[in-house]
């Protein structure tokens, strides 16, 4: 079992920052990938950044540029630094470990999932 607790979110003018924190607890050290999705109301969710084990990360094409994801092995700790936020970023926001990869970003994939963090962004 993993646990995925969530931390960040809130709510920011168009063309801030924030940054997602995502701690991880339970059985991670076969975790092989670990991912950020958002879903926004009667959107389907996306899958916006992942990064792998060997540190190899992708991102959708709508962040690339502005989001940076990134982990803290030793805090167990999973990030993602938004930055240039727009009014279409607003969405829960979820982290999601993949046990088995390919380390995608397709959530089906995804065997464990946070409870989400709420970001908004008003223009």
């Amino acid at each position: 079992q993993v646990q995925l607790v969530e931390s960040g979110g809130g709510s920011v003018q168009s063309a801030g920052s924030l940054r997602l924190s995502c701690a991880a607890s339970g059985y991670i050290y076969s975790t092989y990938c670990m991912g950020w999705f958002r879903q926004a109301p009667w959107k389907e969710r996306e899958g916006v950044a992942a990064i792998a084990t060997d540190g190899t990360t992708s991102y959708a094409d709508s962040v690339k540029g502005r989001f940076t994801i990134s982990q803290d092995n030793a805090k167990n700790t999973l990030y993602l630094q938004m930055n240039s936020l727009e009014p279409e970023d607003t969405a829960m926001y979820y982290c999601a470990a993949d046990y088995f990869g390919p380390c995608s970003r397709i959530s089906d994939e995804y065997d464990y999932w946070g409870q989400g963090t709420q970001v908004t962004v008003s223009s």
